[in-house]
């Protein structure tokens, strides 16, 4: 049983966080990049969009398509500091720490591991 079970079978019942999937060109550009690389972009991007007390556009930095990243952060509810709170009970209004940073990119990873591992 994986440590995500619950969260993504809470996801599951989401209207719209079930609707997120990975397109054929987000696909291949996991494929080409490889999950090192991606997990590194999502590291990033969760560092300088999420991390700070107080990030900029709150609830509007993520982009809807673009990156595997910012569909599986929809997808997993690590989109806004309000998803972060209501779906994984990481408070608002403070820096997140390495390890609620670490937590995220594990989220995001196995999210996306499930998309490439499913057809």
């Amino acid at each position: 049983m994986s440590q995500f079970d619950l969260l993504f079978s809470r996801l599951a019942r989401s209207t719209f966080r079930s609707r997120f999937r990975l397109g054929q060109k987000e696909r291949q550009y996991c494929w080409d990049k490889g999950a090192e690389l991606i997990d590194s972009h999502a590291a990033d991007f969760i560092a300088k969009r999420l991390a700070p007390a107080e990030p900029a556009n709150d609830g509007k930095q993520t982009p809807m398509r673009g990156h595997p990243v910012f569909i599986a952060q929809h997808a997993t509810a690590t989109c806004c500091r309000g998803c972060l709170q209501k779906w994984h009970g990481i408070a608002q209004h403070c820096d997140l720490s390495q390890e609620q940073q670490a937590y995220i990119v594990s989220v995001i990873h196995h999210w996306l591991v499930l998309q490439m591992n499913n057809r």
